[in-house]
């Protein structure tokens, strides 16, 4: 389905006693996306702010570097329907317009320059419905250089009104979420099926909206994959938090590129597996 939420019926059952709801359920859908007219990769994502992701995702495999490079970008939504994105016009806006079936479900993308080439080197990562990256996870990258440091109760507090703005997550559960923020506001704030998605569409917002990720903070509700860690090391975020745990590789990434990895944020408790140094308690 290529809506971000649909209603179902289903059976909520305890140990005496089997009733028949209706509830909503996520949705998910596939997304082409071409660039210059080449595919590039189909994103398995949640049909809101596919513009940000489709933006987040190409600058954080380095395949743009600036929004500049952009010509245009077209979300084809549904048969009358598409989203464009234009830049250099400052145009974004859904058109109502005859849209070809075989368009439907696709993002298209056209550059101001014409050398652009699809890496031939893909990576299948952990993430939700298989993450693509075209990035050597083992690669090295340069160490962060920040002296970023956050109150424990701000992120207590932060991670709490993560779940206060997750509208998509109340509604039907089956949804990641993750947020940008300052320590004290949300700067950005997304929900998707794919844990991945949520940090290229953050990644995609800033962009559009010339919000600066250098020395802020990310909040998830999914796991720290490798990958996860890796598009924050891009954004040069020294500090990710989430409220499930990391991964052995995570964690190996974070130490060597002194960003604080912190889980298991509920409550009044969380854990610190590195970077205790940007964390002050009390």
């Amino acid at each position: 389905m290529l809506d971000e939420k649909a209603t179902t019926q289903y059976y909520r059952v305890t140990k005496s006693s089997a009733e028949q709801v209706t509830g909503a359920i996520i949705g998910e859908s596939q997304w082409v996306l071409y660039v210059n007219g080449a595919e590039v990769v189909t994103l398995m994502a949640t049909p809101r702010n596919l513009h940000y992701l489709a933006l987040g995702f190409l600058v954080s495999e380095n395949l743009i570097a600036r929004l500049d490079e952009i010509a245009s970008l077209r979300v084809y939504e549904a048969a009358d329907r598409a989203y464009w994105y234009i830049p250099a016009l400052g145009i974004a806006e859904t058109r109502t317009m005859a849209v070809c079936e075989e368009n439907v479900g696709s993002i298209e993308v056209r550059l101001t320059r014409d050398d652009f080439r699809v890496p031939a080197h893909r990576v299948l990562t952990s993430g939700c419905g298989g993450g693509v990256t075209f990035s050597d996870l083992s690669s090295k990258q340069t160490p962060l250089e920040s002296e970023r440091t956050v109150r424990a109760s701000q992120l207590f507090a932060m991670m709490d009104e993560l779940y206060a703005q997750g509208h998509l997550y109340r509604a039907t559960r089956g949804v990641h979420t993750s947020a940008l923020t300052d320590g004290e506001t949300i700067l950005s704030l997304t929900e998707d099926v794919g844990r991945h998605n949520t940090l290229d569409k953050i990644r995609g917002e800033c962009l559009l909206r010339g919000i600066a990720t250098r020395d802020q903070i990310l909040l998830s509700t999914g796991r720290i994959s490798s990958e996860m860690l890796t598009k924050a090391a891009k954004m040069q975020v020294p500090i990710v938090a989430s409220r499930t745990s990391p991964t052995s590789l995570a964690l190996e990434l974070a130490r060597a590129w002194n960003i604080a990895l912190i889980g298991y944020v509920r409550a009044e408790e969380m854990r610190v597996y590195c970077g205790i140094e940007r964390l002050i308690v009390g």
